[in-house]
């Protein structure tokens, strides 16, 4: 009878630092307490125009020329769009904006989405589907990382790299990386 305790209190170690083991390891890949913590940002959103077709980029692609006017003091937004819910529900709007000296900035405007753990802000060349079936879909195509995002709420402003032509990505897309999902996506329209 002794064994047989012996080996039932083992075999009950065991099978909880199994559990044990395995909730650490759910704990730690899908941080559930990111579903109750907003993280909120307020980037200062510049000032800026919509752009014409007579604010087409110059051929050195650093400046602008109006026919006939002078060239704009701030930021051209070139391409904007709204955000539609994926695995997570998203809103707000997404802006590309040129700034005079021909960088680019991206701008999410009253963005509001879950929190989650390693969400990552894209510009993707894919297509934004709705529902279900757009949840992977930037996956399948070519993606620019612009950055962590900062919070799943407010405004944010992201410098785009050197050289990004905002006309190669059809759509901004927030990532999770840890499951390989979109949380959210906006279809860019050029302005």
């Amino acid at each position: 009878m002794t064994r047989f305790v012996s080996r039932h209190k083992r075999l009950v170690t065991s099978l909880a630092v199994i559990v044990l083991a395995a909730a650490g390891v759910g704990l730690a890949v899908f941080k559930p307490w990111l579903l109750f913590i907003d993280e909120t940002v307020d980037d200062e959103i510049p000032a800026f125009s919509v752009a014409t077709a007579s604010m087409a980029p110059s051929a050195d692609a650093s400046s602008t020329v109006a026919a006939g006017a002078a060239e704009p003091q701030g930021p051209v937004q070139v391409a904007s769009g709204s955000f539609i819910s994926h695995e997570h529900t998203t809103t707000g709007t997404a802006r590309v904006l040129r700034n005079p000296d021909g960088s680019h900035q991206l701008v999410l405007e009253d963005l509001a989405t879950s929190n989650g753990p390693d969400v990552r802000v894209w510009l993707s060349a894919g297509p934004v589907i709705e529902g279900k079936d757009g949840w992977f879909t930037a996956a399948d195509h070519a993606h620019l990382e612009v950055a962590p995002i900062k919070g799943n709420l407010g405004n944010q402003v992201y410098d785009l790299p050197a050289g990004t032509d905002p006309a190669a990505w059809t759509s901004v897309v927030l990532w999770c990386e840890d499951f390989g999902v979109s949380f959210g996506a906006a279809e860019l329209t050029a302005a």
